[in-house]
């Protein structure tokens, strides 16, 4: 149990990302904390934790919203004793974010996520980072899929976002290392496994003229493998990462993507 003892917090819980991470944290024996602005899906995830022997709490917490976040945090602490793991997968819908050329994008559009995005990972990662610090210990955790480093078409504000998200990971462990606080980004293709990939292939198919399986086949065929990262594969390496066996890991990306970049 590579995570027994430790408390980790989970933004963005009630998504696809953010449960599978949540998931395989409980089953390494974190206790987790569950928190996104629908509670009725935390209290799922909650409970098929639970029947998997996990412990998990939930609370309803916008991200964006430093005030909800500190009190949460506070409470967590107050009755687990530390926060010992951070991890970040919020989301917004991507209707009228992907798909569009820049030129033909608005810009309340291109900066949608550009503010949502930065915001809220600025707002949890540097809430832990200041209860992580008297401690000693921690970790603060990120995702971003390949688009933050190649460049991509029809992504919009995303691409510029998801590059800023690995830009402020490896400053917040420039500033947050020294007190033994590490953060890390997983990054990977974009998952099969998760509903709004669905939704972002077919935006990108549409705007190229194709089917959406046709899409997904042409972003199969640029990793090595010849299919995208997986779900279990992104959260069984963000539990390993969390854990003390990754202890030499700070302020870099894991690269997930199976080829399409390659280090």
């Amino acid at each position: 149990m590579s995570l027994e003892n430790k408390n980790a917090v989970v933004y963005g819980a009630g998504g696809a990302v953010g449960g599978a991470v949540a998931r395989a944290f409980a089953r390494d024996g974190a206790r987790v904390f569950l928190t996104g602005r629908n509670l009725a899906a935390l209290d799922s995830l909650a409970k098929q934790i639970a029947a998997d022997g996990g412990s998990a709490e939930t609370a309803e917490v916008d991200a964006v919203d430093e005030d909800a976040v500190n009190r949460h945090l506070d409470a967590v602490v107050a009755s687990a004793g530390s926060v010992d793991v951070s991890f970040n997968a919020i989301g917004i819908p991507q209707q009228g974010v992907q798909g569009i050329p820049l030129a033909e994008l608005s810009v309340d559009s291109f900066r949608r996520p550009i503010m949502t995005y930065t915001t809220a990972h600025f707002v949890t990662a540097t809430a832990a980072g200041r209860r992580m610090v008297p401690q000693g210990s921690g970790v603060i955790m990120m995702h971003t899929p390949e688009p933050a480093r190649i460049g991509a078409p029809l992504v919009g504000g995303m691409g510029p976002m998801w590059a800023a998200l690995e830009g402020l990971n490896r400053s917040l462990s420039a500033e947050f290392g020294p007190y033994g606080v590490r953060s890390l980004c997983l990054r990977t293709t974009g998952m099969v496994d998760t509903p709004v990939i669905d939704v972002v292939f077919g935006l990108h198919a549409k705007a190229i003229g194709i089917t959406a399986e046709e899409f997904a086949g042409i972003m199969n065929g640029m990793t090595h493998r010849k299919r995208p990262t997986s779900l279990a594969e992104l959260a069984d390496v963000a539990a390993l990462l969390a854990s003390d066996r990754a202890a030499a890991m700070t302020g870099t990306v894991a690269n997930l993507t199976g080829g399409v970049i390659v280090d």
